[in-house]
């Protein structure tokens, strides 16, 4: 093989991350054209990747930044925890996050943005093909800053915005001084711990407060309760439903003796600042993933390359 031939495949290999012999190929079938020759293990790329897209990925890294006008936070996910500290995985995640500040995107309008002159879901094949995990773009979400001081927090982080858990909260505080940040960056630290569904009793869902009752019924009922009793029990433990599921009835965890509303109350009172929470995100990493179990068989088979 000539010099100038060794070069192209360094060259190649360094701008696609693959093999050395698939860029042999790949330049021997493209006449050692570099751009031809990646379009062509792209292509190649897709008929490996479709093979890892059906594998669970459950792990990878919530990804947060933001702008004079928008928050963005995005769950990128990758099989093994392993890969999530990946280097490729981390620019591709940094890469991705500028791209997402762009304006307001749909996760099916990112995954057809381009970068660096090539699009999104394209990267992401390249990506997997590489890496050799299933990766995925799973949801993105926003807040936008206009008139609002938007916080962001991220829990178990790898770097100062990429971690395992990711906040955004939104308060409509008059004064956005420092004391305003600092108060609604624990009132982000608060959401990752206690993981609440809704901001208030209003914003909870129907269905989701109807299904509490429908159990809540079944249960008292089990127990033997007599209905003049059972009304007035009811009350009682949906009360509990209620604020343990949002963010301004949970017990506040910096101190327990009083709600999140409660400790709201006590700092606009020592501050002087009118303030009012209007919004939150909170992504965690693989948190509703159906994550599918497999046979001791296929597990072998998976290790050794063969599924």
């Amino acid at each position: 093989m000539s010099d100038d031939s060794l070069g192209k495949v360094k060259e190649l290999r360094h701008r696609t991350g693959a093999g050395i012999q698939d860029c042999k190929i790949a330049l021997s079938e493209n006449g050692y054209d570099i751009e031809k020759s990646i379009e062509y293990l792209r292509k190649k790329g897709i008929s490996k990747a479709a093979k890892k897209s059906s594998r669970d990925a459950a792990e990878g890294l919530i990804c947060i930044s933001d702008n004079d006008k928008l928050a963005c936070i995005i769950e990128i996910n990758s099989e093994t925890d392993f890969v999530a500290k990946n280097d490729k995985f981390l620019k591709f995640c940094n890469e991705i996050l500028k791209v997402a500040l762009k304006k307001v995107f749909t996760l099916n309008e990112l995954l057809n943005e381009k970068n660096n002159s090539i699009f999104i879901k394209d990267q992401l094949v390249e990506l997997v093909s590489q890496i050799g995990e299933n990766i995925k773009i799973r949801r993105i979400d926003y807040l936008n800053k206009d008139n609002f001081l938007v916080e962001k927090y991220i829990h178990n982080p790898i770097t100062s915005n990429l971690g395992k858990i990711g906040v955004l909260v939104s308060s409509n505080s008059k004064k956005k001084d420092t004391k305003a940040f600092d108060f609604t960056k624990k009132i982000g630290m608060h959401i990752a711990a206690m993981a609440p569904i809704a901001l208030s009793e209003n914003d909870l869902d129907k269905e989701f407060l109807n299904k509490e009752k429908e159990i809540l019924l079944e249960e008292l009922k089990n127990e033997g309760k007599k209905d003049n009793i059972i009304n007035k029990i009811m009350t009682g433990k949906l009360k509990r439903v209620v604020d343990d599921n949002t963010l301004l009835g949970q017990k506040w965890i910096y101190d327990n003796q009083k709600s999140v509303l409660q400790a709201l109350k006590e700092y606009e009172k020592e501050t002087g600042d009118n303030i009012s929470l209007q919004s939150f995100v909170r992504f965690k990493v693989g948190e509703g993933v159906d994550l599918k179990k497999k046979s001791f068989d296929e597990e072998v088979k998976s290790l050794a390359g063969t599924v």
